[in-house]
């Protein structure tokens, strides 16, 4: 039996007389003074004495795992080199959906009651129009009401009570003709095409924003639905749904189900058990919604493939969007990559015939892209205290007076990264990470982005106790939202950012209030950045386009040149022209020129150029090592005996120890080691020989990251 802990072993059980198990199969089975979850791997090894084995308790009536998905798993173990226990707690994330579902009471929409249809009340009801059972909670989540909305309309009639565990799913199918141009036309035909195949295959998506890539691979959804097989629809932050899901209604008359944090763990223990026995046609969710249990999947998509929000970095550390290549690979089910801005990874794999592209290089429906200019910050600086040039300024002055909609992005949440004392120069710290604390002004708090330590704003300062003499330095979002309500009084500003947008319900608030022109001025972080389509935008800002290009991280030219390339693509969408400002003091740098020029191609052919010299990913393979614990002491001692331990092979090289650039994170003290290597050597072997040579000592803890993103 594998059980969902953390730990390699799998464990033998007796099988009781009468009960048949096969690999698979889901069981309960007792494991100490507790009984818990696991599946059926494979035959028993036979090497413990029968009279001390323990006796499975009972088979779970649920679909077993097919063979694929089991590999999958293991593959994933073995990639990762995390315990294949901890892979499969991935999978088994709801441990309740194994039992039985309880007999639980939902509502639906009634036609017979009566009352007055408040806006809260008309939300509720067009959400119950789908005809579909939904619990009391999930109806206020999802409408954007209180329960006691819910409640009073079934007290009135206007809601009926309905069986949750009895009522089956409506099939999705397409009910909506959707208007596709000759481009958009054969890129969905090949699609469509591949689908049918049922044969692993990789195809990226690769359109400019706004060229109608979503409608395009919904086509090939529609087909994975008419062969009768599940989909997977991989999004890196969920709150970029609520137009996506918005679409799919249209296309298909009913919502997916959706796989992420902030869902009720009701709807999660439903939706877990939907996909295992196949009732779940089509799953749109964050990473972790790949290790769900498809009974018959026939379709990935990865929406925004180039997301480092894909990257899982606790626990079991994972590339969502390369396991979702592995799964298809193992399964035999084509992927579907999509972005504006596809991964040098990506690139380099269809150039080398790995993966095959399709390009849709204009936008839809006659919108041309915007143009871009650079504002040099060093000729046309802010005025004194403030941080937008007033060549922004004007732009944004024009575009309101047009009756258009402007948008400041600024990648940095709150409103001011960095307090410190006028008086003794004392910096605000988080005591627990080797950062500064963040002001949000919004609720008087100064808080760490990296632990979540949060403490009132004082008065006067820790350090020298001088009154009223803490400054914040530098603009955060809520700063910049200060300064457009100085500068346009009579604008509707709005702030859109992770910590001002609670959950998805937020999110599609606050999108659909931009659609409907209740916003003037959007100011944001990264989650304006993708997916949204808001036609009346003309002006985009970014407030300091520098931000992200230094700090030695490899792939910090990529990300920016992708980031701003997405932020840059919200604007003139529809029929109105727009324009893209990048404030910066860089003007010169490659990746402004590259996006002053629109030459995408020429930058990943530099990017691609430097990474190859080097030896750097995708060129060559990367490992992190990083040691942590609460005694500092210990952890430089074990990161040292690792680098005595290191392998001396052809093809590789250790770099390190040495402290990690958040030396302290959450507590723990941290170094880091980093293995690099040539594409041919098999480092998860490598790093197997090399960590069982020097094993961890008690109280520090060793995780080890395969291709890693973050080097903090």
């Amino acid at each position: 039996m594998l059980l969902p802990l953390p730990f390699a072993n799998v464990y033998d059980y007796v099988v009781p007389d009468g009960l048949a198990l096969a690999p698979g199969d889901y069981v309960h089975v007792p494991l100490g003074p507790r009984r818990v979850s696991g599946i059926v791997w494979s035959e028993g090894v036979g090497d413990v004495a029968a009279d001390k084995l323990r006796t499975v308790a009972e088979r779970i009536d649920l679909p077993p795992w097919s063979e694929t998905t089991r590999s999958f798993l293991s593959w994933v173990a073995n990639y990762t080199l995390a315990p294949l226990g901890a892979v499969l707690r991935l999978a088994l994330s709801v441990p309740a959906a194994l039992d039985p579902p309880p007999a639980r009471t939902g509502y639906v929409l009634s036609h017979a009651g009566s009352g007055r249809m408040t806006d809260a009340r008309q939300r509720v009801a067009a959400l119950l129009a789908d005809g579909a059972v939904r619990a009391a909670a999930d109806i206020a989540r999802e409408a954007e009401v209180s329960t006691g909305v819910v409640r009073s309309m079934a007290d009135a009639g206007l809601l009926r009570p309905a069986m949750l565990a009895t009522i089956a799913q409506a099939p999705l199918r397409a009910t909506a003709a959707v208007t596709l141009s000759p481009a958009q036309e054969v890129a969905a035909h090949e699609l469509r095409a591949r689908v049918r195949a049922r044969t692993f295959s990789v195809t990226v998506l690769d359109g400019v924003t706004g060229s109608g890539k979503t409608e395009v691979y919904l086509d090939a959804v529609a087909e994975a639905l008419e062969q009768g097989q599940q989909v997977l629809v991989l999004v890196p932050e969920i709150s970029l749904t609520a137009q996506w899901l918005e679409r799919f209604h249209i296309r298909f008359g009913a919502a997916p189900n959706e796989w992420h944090s902030e869902l009720s763990m009701a709807t999660r223990r439903n939706t877990w058990r939907a996909v295992a026995e196949g009732r779940a046609q089509v799953v749109v969710g964050a990473r972790s919604a790949l290790f769900l249990p498809y009974a018959n999947l026939g379709l990935i998509v990865i929406d925004e493939e180039h997301d480092a929000s894909y990257k899982q970095e606790e626990g079991v550390i994972y590339n969502a969007r390369d396991m979702a290549v592995a799964r298809g690979h193992i399964a035999g089910l084509p992927i579907v990559l999509v972005s504006a801005t596809p991964a040098l990874e990506t690139v380099v794999n269809v150039e080398a015939g790995r993966y095959t592209a399709i390009h849709l290089p204009e936008r839809h429906g006659g919108a041309h892209l915007p143009a871009i200019r650079a504002v040099d910050m060093r000729a046309t600086p802010p005025a004194r205290g403030r941080w937008l040039s007033p060549v922004v300024i004007d732009a944004v002055t024009r575009a309101l007076r047009e009756g258009s909609q402007a948008m400041l992005f600024l990648n940095r949440r709150g409103y001011a990264p960095l307090t410190l004392c006028r008086t003794c120069g004392h910096r605000m710290q988080c005591p627990n990470c080797q950062a500064w604390l963040v002001e949000h002004r919004y609720v008087g708090r100064l808080a760490c982005h990296h632990c979540g330590h949060s403490v009132p704003l004082p008065k006067a300062c820790p350090a020298c106790a001088a009154l009223d003499s803490l400054a914040p330095c530098g603009p955060g979002v809520e700063r910049i939202h200060e300064e457009v309500r100085e500068l346009f009084p009579e604008a509707r500003a709005a702030v859109m950012a992770s910590d001002t947008i609670t959950g998805p319900a937020g999110a599609a608030a606050m999108v659909r209030a931009v659609a409907e022109h209740h916003v003037d001025i959007l100011i944001g972080t990264q989650i304006v950045a993708k997916g949204h389509h808001f036609p009346l935008l003309t002006v985009v800002a970014v407030v300091d386009a520098d931000l992200g290009l230094g700090g030695g991280d490899l792939r910090a030219s990529e990300r920016t040149f992708q980031l701003l390339s997405q932020v840059a693509g919200r604007a003139g969408r529809a029929e109105r022209p727009g324009r893209v400002y990048l404030q910066t003091y860089l003007p010169d740098h490659p990746v402004i020129e590259a996006l002053l020029s629109g030459d995408r191609a020429g930058f990943l052919a530099r990017e691609s150029d430097d990474r190859r010299a080097g030896g750097w990913p995708p060129f060559g393979r990367l490992v992190a090592l990083i040691v942590s614990g609460h005694d500092a002491p210990r952890v430089e001692a074990h990161a040292l005996a690792l680098s005595r331990a290191a392998p001396h092979l052809d093809g590789v090289r250790v770099l390190g120890p040495a402290p990690a650039p958040l030396a302290l994170l959450r507590g723990r003290h941290r170094y880091r080691l980093l293995l690099r290597a040539e594409r041919t050597v098999n480092v998860q072997s490598v790093v197997r020989d090399w960590v069982a040579r020097a094993p961890a000592p008690n109280g520090v803890r060793l995780q080890v990251d395969v291709d890693p993103y973050s080097f903090l």
